[in-house]
C-alpha cells in the first residue's frame, strides 16, 4: 500500500502543484474545519484527510504557513508511528510534502488516513484516550474537543504535531492532558 501512495503522491507534486492544493480541486472533496481548511479526498484509492501546516498561536498572523526547516511533518510522522506503536488511536501518517519557500523557509502538506467519526462531545468520552496517552508518556500542548474524533467507541487523537513526550506513566502527562481537554470543554460549554 506504501507504493502506492508514494506513487500517487509522485505523481500530484510532478504536476507541480502541492498536495494541499491538488485535495482542493479533486471531485470528492470535502472542506473540514480547523486552523485552515483540510480536505476529505480519496489519494490511491484510501479515504485520506490533507492538511496545510499552519501556525497557530499569538504569533500565527506574522509566520502563517512558514516554517523553519525542517517543517513539524517528519516530527508529526514520528510521533505518529510511536504513539500508533503504544496503542495510542491516532490517524495513520500516510504521506507529507515539504516546498522550499527561499532557503531555511518551508511550507508543509501532511496526508493521514481518514477517521469516520464525529468531534467529541464530552470529556469524559476520552478517558481512554487519556489513559493511552499517560502510559505513552505522550503530552498534547493543543488537546482539545476538536482534536479528538470518536468512532464508535474508539476516540482518536488529532494533530499531533506538537506532542512530546516525558517518562511513561508521569503523572504529569494525565494532568496536563486532562487540564488542557477540560479547559476546551469549558469554552465550548461541554
Amino acid at each position: 500500500m506504501l507504493e502506492a501512495f508514494a506513487a500517487a503522491v509522485d505523481a500530484v507534486l510532478a504536476t507541480g502543484t502541492t498536495l494541499h492544493a491538488w485535495a482542493a480541486t479533486t471531485r470528492q472533496a470535502r472542506p473540514l474545519r480547523g486552523r485552515g481548511t483540510a480536505y476529505a479526498t480519496v489519494l490511491a484509492e484510501v479515504p485520506v484527510v490533507v492538511r496545510h501546516s499552519r501556525h497557530g498561536g499569538l504569533l500565527a498572523p506574522v509566520t502563517r504557513d512558514l516554517f523553519l526547516a525542517p517543517t513539524r511533518a517528519p516530527h508529526e510522522l514520528a510521533v505518529s508511528l510511536r504513539l500508533r506503536a503504544a496503542g495510542v488511536p491516532t490517524p495513520e501518517v500516510v504521506a507529507y510534502a515539504t516546498h522550499i519557500v527561499v532557503p531555511g523557509l518551508e511550507r508543509a502538506d501532511v496526508v493521514t488516513r481518514e477517521i469516520e467519526g464525529h468531534e467529541l462531545e464530552s470529556a469524559l468520552d476520552a478517558e481512554g484516550l487519556l489513559w493511552a496517552m499517560s502510559r505513552a508518556g505522550a503530552v498534547h500542548p493543543d488537546l482539545n474537543m476538536r482534536n479528538v474524533l470518536v468512532d464508535g467507541t474508539t476516540a482518536y487523537v488529532l494533530d499531533v504535531d506538537r506532542i512530546y513526550f516525558l517518562p511513561p506513566g508521569d503523572p504529569r502527562v494525565t494532568d496536563r492532558n486532562r487540564a488542557r481537554l477540560m479547559r476546551s470543554a469549558r469554552k465550548l460549554g461541554r
